[in-house]
């Protein structure tokens, strides 16, 4: 989950609502430049965290006791082999895409080293099986990263204020694309979508408690949050 402080309490914003909103902004990718296997690369896109259910899980909590942010937690074994098994009964491209997201996310980690190396063997026969090329995985990978550090941005409330540029990622293309704030919309340059302004959503919730005794106790207090869908408008001027 992605954890932010604010005045009001712990916003919460689950893995896959941010998910969702990657695979919004991918919707929009110029309909000339998509990747050939697009419906696949925009599935993939959208579900390539949805195997961490903020209402399932356990390790949710710190030593202090307040929400874990994704970027404290570890590579664990039992979640890698879920996201996969539910990437590769639905097919082997998308199998491709989720395994180069675990690469991506998880290549340095030391624990993930044997799995990572049994997703690259595997690769070989998933790319038979979807008849399929390494670029053109490597084309939709890049789209798919791109969406999801664009997304995780938004999520995270890292627009810098006062029209200042903040760079998302390279594209498919190769190309650095940045953004900056003017109004209330968030500005891309260069401009790799099909229309020249659309809206985007996600959703959060807010806890005013800073610490909870339980997974239990804070997985309640999330379900009974009040939920927020943020609108953001995404324009080339």
């Amino acid at each position: 989950m992605i954890v932010n402080y604010t005045e009001s309490g712990w916003q919460i914003i689950t893995q896959r609502s941010h998910g969702l909103l990657a695979a919004q902004i991918c919707a929009h990718w110029k309909k000339d430049k998509q990747p050939s296997r697009w419906i696949e690369t925009l599935i993939a896109t959208a579900e390539h965290d949805d195997v961490y259910n903020e209402f399932e899980n356990d390790n949710l909590l710190n030593d202090q006791g307040g929400p874990v942010n994704f970027k404290n937690t570890d590579f664990e074994l039992s979640y890698g082999e879920r996201l996969i098994a539910m990437a590769e009964t639905k097919s082997a491209y998308i199998a491709l895409l989720i395994s180069r997201h675990i690469q991506f996310v998880h290549g340095k980690d030391p624990k993930a080293q044997k799995f990572i190396s049994n997703l690259i063997t595997k690769e070989k026969s998933w790319t038979k099986f979807a008849h399929t090329s390494k670029r053109e995985v490597d084309r939709s990978y890049a789209l798919l990263e791109f969406c999801d550090a664009f997304s995780l941005l938004i999520c995270q409330g890292l627009v810098q204020p006062e029209q200042r540029k903040i760079e998302i990622s390279n594209g498919p293309d190769g190309k650095i694309y940045d953004m900056h704030s003017r109004g209330e919309r968030l500005i891309v340059f260069p401009w790799p979508f099909e229309t020249n302004l659309f809206s985007v959503t996600y959703e959060s919730r807010t806890l005013s408690a800073l610490t909870f005794q339980s997974t239990a106790q804070f997985r309640r207090a999330v379900e009974q949050a009040e939920v927020v869908t943020h609108v953001i408008k995404i324009a080339n001027t």
